[in-house]
């Protein structure tokens, strides 16, 4: 992969430090007076989720991180680990630990294709089923559909504008609704914010 040079250290970026990947949250380059620029910025460990802060000198460069994406499908969930397998081979399965799925595996249901992020390591040992690497994280759609399970009906007279009231969906994930979703409904998710789009006309 690249080697990026001090300035090109920027947000939506990927560089490797001491053998672990990150993700360029924010930079800043700027000149103390009469010194050489630095680019200040703040980087997010994909395998930890640690968040810090580090300076890149004029002189100095960062590996870009070897990552790729592969498309997998959810099966089920058993004991705090989440078995996935390959979208075209249900015989390639694996586990992934709830801390790497995240707050995210809320929103998925049994059968969803997402993606696998994947750090090629040359140096890693730690090879899972799809023989290209160390899954690192999921990536779902930014808009997913998920059936309403529980819901309590509207209350009359409660006219609020914008009243909303909590329900249950098919995955177990609780979100806030307008009064007028019910029970048996579909509704669109926004992953990213988790929180309620619109209700979908069913077909």
């Amino acid at each position: 992969m690249a080697m990026l040079e001090y300035n090109e250290i920027v947000p939506k970026k990927f560089i490797e430090l001491d053998g672990a990947p990150y993700e360029v949250l924010s930079s800043h380059v700027f000149r103390k007076q009469m010194r050489k620029p630095v680019n200040q910025t703040k980087l997010k460990n994909l395998i930890s989720g640690k968040v810090t802060e580090r300076s890149f000198g004029a002189a100095e460069q960062a590996q870009e991180a070897d990552l790729s994406t592969k498309a997998i499908k959810y099966l089920y969930t058993n004991r705090g680990a989440w078995w996935f397998c390959e979208s075209n081979d249900p015989s390639k399965r694996f586990e992934l630990p709830a801390e790497q799925v995240g707050e995210q595996g809320q929103y998925l249901k049994v059968n969803s294709i997402v993606e696998a992020l994947i750090f090629n390591d040359p140096s890693s040992k730690a090879k899972l089923a799809t023989g290209q690497g160390k899954i690192i994280g999921l990536r779902l759609p930014i808009k997913v559909e998920l059936l309403v399970k529980e819901a309590a009906p509207a209350v009359k007279g409660n006219t609020v504008q914008g009243a909303q009231k909590q329900v249950v969906l098919e995955t177990g994930a609780t979100v806030n609704v307008p009064m007028f979703v019910n029970e048996g409904d579909l509704v669109r998710l926004n992953t990213e914010t988790g929180q309620y789009v619109e209700r979908v006309e069913k077909k």
